[in-house]
Order: structure tokens, then C-alpha cells, then sequence
């Protein structure tokens, strides 16, 4: 080829250009994940040039040492099927050293994903709707910043693959995330965030112990979203917790599109059925 493409790391300024690559694909990105997505791996982000203008993105990010998660693999429209996406992928796959590697796939890619050593592990429903005010006001819920964030550090971890105390101070603190806890007897049942995005505001994660919890919450974030100026929220929702897809349905919340969590080898026991909504589709 006349053109060859150069892939190098990207900094926090290129991301905003992928970030709205990710809008148009109608991602629904939030308006501030760039900046908690590069706190966790400043490194694991990686931009394709070619005649240094940006032609494909993908972000490898590595949580601890045997983790890692995949997002953001995406080609300009005007250039795909030139085998960019695939050597920018090739590039990049080796930041996460011999971790266990994570993504969620929209079904058109997953055959491809299979062939680079990912086995599906679950599907994900994105539902998006309007919630409506519970009968009664909410109970048990507090700012999350009012419970200890080792407390709270420790809870996500018992819902995610791997430790992610730096992200989760970031994403907590992040302005304009609106980040709320239940607690029942002194003892935190769940939490979750709920941040503004280019449409609906967006969900996640939304952890609990049981269905009880994780609708209080889904209550009161709603709420919260709005009082920004959000009516309508979008929630990416496992389907290995069956719960949680009633739990949107009585709200009236309709699933979008699907995904599915693959993973290429073994991560730690998860808390499944506290996993109600994920975090994000970009990083786990």
C-alpha cells in the first residue's frame, strides 16, 4: 500500500476524537469516561494513523496482573476494509501481556473475536426507557461518598474480575456521576452510578445483593438522572442474572441491542447475581 499505517499510543487528547467515533456508532458514550478510562492504563489506549490523520482505535486495559479488557475497537466508516481495525488490533493485543483479556462483542464481530481466542461467557441486554417515581420514596440510600471507600472498594470486587480501586475513586469522584449506596443495618447491600451521555443517561454499574436492592437503587438513580435534565436511562443488564432483565421490564425499560461478554481464558469467581448493570461496554 502507497499509505501505511503507523500505530502508536494515544494520549487523552486523541481519545476525545474516538470517543465521538464511538457517539456515532450510537454508543451512548458518557460525556466524562475519558479521563477514568486513562486512570486505570494511560498506556492501553492505541490510535492507527495513516499520513497522521486517525484511522482506527482500540483500547487494551490492564486491571492488576491477570486481567485485562478490550474496548473501543473501531475503524473510520470511509476506510474500513482495509485490514486497519485488524493490524491496529495485532499491535495492540500484546499490552495486556499474558492476562486473561475481556470484551463485550456486538454479534457481528463475534465470529471474529472467536478466531483471536475469545469464548463467549454471557449476553448483555442494553435497556433503555423512562423509570418512573416509585410509589414511596426510597430507603437505605446514601451518597456514595458517605460510606468508606475501602468498604465500597471491596464490594465492587467482589462484582468485577479483577481490583479496580484507582478507576473506581475516579469514576465515584468524576463530576457530573452521581454515585449512590444502599445500606441496610450499617452494612452496604449495593451501589451504583449514573452519569449524563449523548442520549440517555447511563447506568453503571449497578451491583446488590438481591433484586430488592438493585430496584431501589435503579429508583433512586433514575431520579438522580432526572434532576440533571435526563429523563431516560440506559442499563447494560447480564442475562446470567435473570433478575435483573425483570427488574427493568416493570419499569418499562425495552432492550436495544446485545452483546456478549467473551473472555480468552479463566478469571476469578464473580458474585453474579450481584451484577444487576455493568459497568461500561469500553472497559468491563
Amino acid at each position: 500500500m502507497a499509505e501505511t499505517l503507523s500505530i502508536a499510543p494515544a494520549s487523552l487528547q486523541d481519545w476525545s476524537l474516538v470517543r465521538d467515533w464511538a457517539a456515532a456508532e450510537g454508543w451512548n458514550p458518557g460525556v466524562a469516561d475519558t479521563r477514568t478510562f486513562f486512570t486505570q492504563d494511560p498506556a492501553g489506549f492505541f490510535l492507527g494513523r495513516i499520513n497522521g490523520e486517525p484511522v482506527s482505535a482500540i483500547s487494551v486495559v490492564n486491571y492488576g496482573a491477570d486481567y485485562a479488557f478490550l474496548g473501543f475497537y473501531l475503524v473510520r466508516p470511509d476506510l474500513r476494509g482495509h485490514g486497519h481495525g485488524l493490524a491496529t488490533w495485532r499491535a495492540a493485543f500484546g499490552h495486556a501481556g499474558g492476562r486473561t483479556i475481556g470484551l463485550d462483542g456486538v454479534p457481528a464481530q463475534q465470529d471474529n473475536y472467536r478466531k483471536s481466542g475469545f469464548l463467549t461467557a454471557y449476553r448483555t441486554a442494553r435497556y433503555v426507557g423512562e423509570v418512573p417515581p416509585p410509589e414511596r420514596p426510597a430507603t437505605g440510600v446514601v451518597a456514595a461518598g458517605r460510606v468508606d471507600p475501602a468498604t465500597l472498594a471491596a464490594y465492587d470486587s467482589t462484582c468485577h474480575p479483577a481490583d479496580r480501586p484507582r478507576f473506581l475513586a475516579s469514576w465515584l469522584g468524576t463530576p457530573g456521576h452521581r454515585a449512590l449506596a444502599r445500606v441496610v443495618d450499617g452494612r452496604v447491600t449495593g451501589y451504583g452510578v449514573v452519569r449524563p451521555a449523548e442520549r440517555e443517561a447511563r447506568v453503571g454499574p449497578l451491583f446488590a445483593d438481591t433484586p430488592a436492592d438493585a430496584a431501589v437503587l435503579l429508583d433512586a438513580l433514575a431520579a438522580e438522572a432526572r434532576a440533571f435534565g435526563a429523563p431516560r436511562v440506559a442499563v447494560d443488564m447480564p442475562e446470567m442474572n435473570p433478575a435483573a432483565a425483570r427488574i427493568a421490564e416493570e419499569r418499562g425499560l425495552e432492550p436495544t441491542f446485545e452483546t456478549a461478554r467473551m473472555y480468552t481464558g479463566p478469571i476469578r469467581p464473580v458474585a453474579r447475581e450481584r451484577v444487576f448493570g455493568v459497568t461500561t461496554l469500553e472497559l468491563g
